[in-house]
Formats: structure tokens, sequence, C-alpha cells
């Protein structure tokens, strides 16, 4: 009975290592990557200048609970969802123009 019992334990070791790299290089980063960009999110402000997944670069003119407004051209606005922006890329200064 012990060699049967050591034999599925040894039968089980090569699935435990394969989860174990799948947490190490897979779950681990993609959990450190989504924390951050909750951080991005919560951390904008009027004036930063970002871009969205979808590509859009846009400056943040008006920040609300679950949303942003986008200046995208001297005239164009539009209001996209908080976790549509994928990074910022500078924040400006309020009283700085283009």
């Amino acid at each position: 009975m012990d060699q049967q019992a050591a034999g599925s334990i040894v039968s089980f070791l090569p699935l435990v290592l394969i989860f174990v790299v799948f947490y190490f290089l897979l779950i681990k980063p993609q959990q450190k990557e989504r924390k951050r960009h909750e951080e991005m999110v919560k951390a904008l402000a009027k004036n930063d200048e970002v871009v969205t997944s979808g590509g859009i670069h846009g400056t943040i003119v008006n920040v609300k609970e679950t949303s942003v407004v986008l200046r995208v051209d001297e005239n164009a606005k539009m209001e996209v969802d908080k976790f549509a922006i994928a990074y910022t890329v500078k924040k400006r200064s309020s009283g700085e123009e283009k």
C-alpha cells in the first residue's frame, strides 16, 4: 500500500508543478497589473493627459464617479468609463496651454 500511495503522489507532481509555474508566470503578474491599473484609475485628475483602451488621446476636463470627460480636440469632448483609460501620458499644470 505504501508504494501505491507514493506512486499516486508522484503522478500528481507534474500537475502541481504546472500549476505553480502558471501561478508565478501568469496569475500573479496579472493580479499585480490589475492592482496598478485600479490605483491609476483612482488617481485620475483634471488636466491629466490619457489614452483610452481604444487608442483615443485626450485631456481630462471633468472626473465623475464612474466616468471622465475628455477633451479630444478644441471643441470636442467625450465621456468615457474610467476603466477604459489604459494609461496616463503626463500631468499638466492647470495654467498651461497647448
